[in-house]
């Protein structure tokens, strides 16, 4: 039983290849407005790299349904993170298409709980998403060993295995926390940051 590690916002080549090599399970292409952006093409000829196994991820916030699914189909692939107020009906929509679904929420007073809206995983971000601030990992309640669901939020090379070992999360996410500047991927920190969160305690197994 490994931890699920899911490296997110690669947009070269040199980004999926470090990714594969250091062990990631899933790699993420954002499609919105970000400085990580790249379009569904560029998604397509990166996600051509990534062997079997390994899945790749589109992220979304706040787009119009067509919007999602056209750049699902065009770039190939194999699941899609919603980031935003998408709801069950939307969840439902898209569940037709054969895509893993992972639900992006933020921890608050209330804690989200794998399968809510459909989703196959749940990612539970920072109080304040996107800020790749580190927040109180203890005030996370421990969820049900069976859910699936990642740990996101501030995450580095430095102190991924401390979050671990506090949450016991299904799997980890991490983008800004293995950049050399913003948008731009370090190889030498996502090898790091694989092999650190892999050293805490094993949480996890494979997506089915």
């Amino acid at each position: 039983m490994t931890l699920f590690v899911k490296i997110c916002g690669l947009k070269t080549e040199q980004d999926v290849d470090t990714a594969v090599e250091a062990g990631a399970d899933a790699i993420g292409f954002v499609f919105s407005e970000s400085p990580r952006r790249i379009d569904p093409a560029t998604a397509a000829r990166l996600a051509a790299r990534v062997p079997a196994g390994v899945l790749t991820v589109g992220v979304f916030r706040r787009e119009p349904l067509e919007y999602v699914r056209a750049a699902a189909v065009d770039s190939g692939i194999g699941a899609i993170q919603l980031h935003g107020p998408e709801d069950r009906a939307y969840y439902a929509d898209l569940a037709g298409g054969a895509w893993t679904l992972i639900r992006a929420a933020a921890f608050g007073d209330t804690v989200p709980r794998c399968g809510e809206l459909g989703e196959d995983l749940l990612l539970l971000d920072a109080p304040v998403p996107g800020s790749g601030i580190a927040w109180d990992w203890s005030r996370m309640p421990a969820a049900g060993s069976a859910e699936k669901w990642l740990l996101a939020g501030g995450l580095t090379p430095e102190n991924v295995r401390e979050a671990v070992q506090v949450t016991r999360p299904w799997g980890v996410d991490v983008s800004s926390g293995v950049e050399a500047s913003r948008g731009v991927k370090d190889p030498s920190l996502i090898t790091a940051f694989v092999e650190a969160a892999r050293s805490g305690t094993p949480a996890a197994s494979p997506v089915d």
